[in-house]
């Protein structure tokens, strides 16, 4: 090789570098990173930019392809390795990806961030045991980084050790005020422990007075502000997060989305546009102008952006419910076959798992077991659950009891998948008869007005409901208190559109039904709880 033409590679680096931190150019940065894997293709550097680059946009197939030849070579470049990690962690490959990280570090031992990388990725599959474990072994390794109190501060939360956790988050901030995500998790965990909205916000407003406006604080502090049902507040808070800085794209989806749900969908379309023209490939910004669209009332100009969405994005379930409720307004019969409530809503009762002898007994050990895993008073941020808990990482629970719910569920999740066959619909067609399970988590409501809101899983292929406790009465309310509604949009609309289809609960009763629709529960009164476990599906 042209030994000057090898000493070019990290000049190239250099300049993609500066195309993707200073004058944003992705088109650009992509062309000298390819460079200088041209000028030295064993510029591991070189390939763990570009794939980090690709694996941005939404390119993880090329980006693996980048990292492939580096990780086949024993020891591999680490920076490749970690890249390659990530992307397969993205892309959904969990157990790929902790296998290279675990590589990386067995063949890093003394390297702290190989530590940090691996704690991350047992974190993600909520090993949180190994996570702790590896977290402080990078931390005393010498990588005091808040990201690295933060690795730790979650599994320590993911263990229940709240008290701890806390604490870790605070280390982080003490490291960097302005983390975004740890004052996030830190406003979060002190919100579901006391439901107390000023003290959960006092970190960030502390942080703010002191170092001055930030775009992601006070985007965390409008999430914070809206998800403790202070709308007004939160409103405002992005209002000034998006005067203070208008031409930041997520700041203008979240001030958005608050105008709209303020009752100001004009604004909210103003600020849509506003967020397309920071960011015109981005799927959310254009997302948040059909929901303003649908908002207005101008169903027929957001259905053409969204078919352009669907083409881009053929498996987001956001975009897929989006599409239905635009068919629903315009009167579209698509709808209909979207929406097949008979076909493609099932229900039936669990399996009773090994250790069991009556389905019964079975649901009064997991109903404890899950009354003991519930450690918080209020619900957490961004989800769909209000007046409730959430016990968000049942897959690291080693009790009986909820280890058995996965054999009480493949039964009906396998006689399911059999009884949908393959087809050319949504959900028929990726329908391979396998599948796997995408979470698992438990949500408490509790009476007073306790309900899920309408919302989607837009990872999910198949999601899910099963009950497990029903307060006195519910299943005979004729208003369906607590009852499983189907159809009425999560979104705002100019036409109401109610729920079409209900689903009334009952102890041991699975639901199943696509990703896509529309769903949430009717609220309830009384002083019982109503108690359910759900996970989402992915074909295998």
């Amino acid at each position: 090789m042209n030994a000057s033409l090898k000493t070019s590679a990290p000049s190239r680096v250099r300049e993609a570098q500066q195309y993707l931190t200073g004058r944003v150019d992705v088109r650009r940065a992509e062309a000298a990173y390819r460079q200088a894997l041209k000028a030295d293709p064993l510029s591991s550097e070189a390939a763990a930019g570009l794939a980090d680059l690709l694996r941005g946009l939404g390119r993880g197939g090329e980006a693996l392809a980048i990292t492939a030849p580096f990780v086949a070579r024993v020891p591999a470049a680490h920076a490749a390795l970690a890249a390659h990690a990530q992307t397969l962690m993205v892309l959904g490959r969990s157990e790929e990806a902790l296998s290279a990280y675990r590589r990386a570090a067995e063949e890093n031992p003394k390297s702290a961030i190989a530590s940090h990388n691996l704690a991350g990725a047992f974190g993600n599959l909520s090993q949180f045991e190994a996570a702790a474990s590896f977290a402080r072994k990078a931390l005393s390794a010498g990588l005091d980084a808040p990201e690295t109190w933060l690795v730790l501060a979650r599994a320590l939360q993911g263990l229940g050790r709240l008290e701890e956790s806390q604490s870790g988050y605070y280390e982080a901030l003490t490291r960097n005020p302005r983390h975004g995500d740890a004052q996030r998790e830190l406003a979060q965990l002190i919100w579901m422990r006391t439901g107390d909205v000023k003290e959960a916000i006092k970190p960030l407003d502390i942080a703010l007075v002191t170092g001055g406006p930030d775009p992601r604080l006070l985007e965390v502090r409008a999430i914070a502000l809206k998800f403790c049902g202070d709308i007004p507040g939160a409103y405002e808070t992005a209002m000034q997060d998006a005067v203070l800085f208008p031409g930041d794209a997520a700041v203008r989806v979240g001030v958005a989305h608050l105008a709209i749900l303020s009752g100001h969908p004009a604004e909210g379309l103003a600020h849509a546009r506003a967020a397309v023209a920071a960011q015109p490939a981005s799927l959310w910004t254009r997302l948040a102008v059909c929901e303003a669209l649908l908002a207005l009332g101008e169903a027929s100009k957001a259905a053409p952006l969204i078919g352009q969405l669907r083409a881009e994005a053929p498996l987001d379930q956001n975009v897929i419910a989006y599409q239905g409720t635009a068919w629903r307004l315009l009167g579209d019969e698509r709808y209909h076959a979207l929406y097949d409530y008979d076909d493609l809503v099932s229900t039936s009762l669990l399996d009773t798992p090994d250790g069991w002898s009556r389905l019964d007994d079975y649901l009064a050990d997991l109903a404890a077991a899950l009354a003991r895993a519930h450690l918080f008073r209020a619900h957490p941020f961004q989800q769909s659950l209000l007046n409730g808990s959430q016990a968000p990482d049942l897959m690291a629970s080693n009790d009986p009891a909820i280890r058995g719910f996965l054999q009480a569920v493949a039964g009906p999740i396998e006689r399911r998948l059999a009884a949908l066959g393959q087809g050319s619909d949504l959900v028929r067609a990726r329908n391979t008869g396998q599948s796997r399970l995408q979470g698992l988590w438990s949500v408490r409501l509790n009476g007073g007005g306790g309900r899920h809101v309408s919302h989607v899983h837009h990872k999910g292929w198949l999601s899910s409901a099963c009950h497990i406790v029903l307060p006195a009465g519910i299943a005979a309310s004729p208003e369906r208190a607590g009852w499983l509604t189907f159809g009425e949009p999560g979104i705002a609309t100019a036409l109401p559109l109610p729920a079409e289809h209900f689903v009334k609960p009952q102890p041991g009763r699975l639901v199943l039904f696509p990703s896509y629709m529309w769903h949430g529960t009717e609220p309830f009164a009384g002083d019982g709880v109503r108690l359910s476990v759900a996970f989402d599906l992915l074909p295998a």
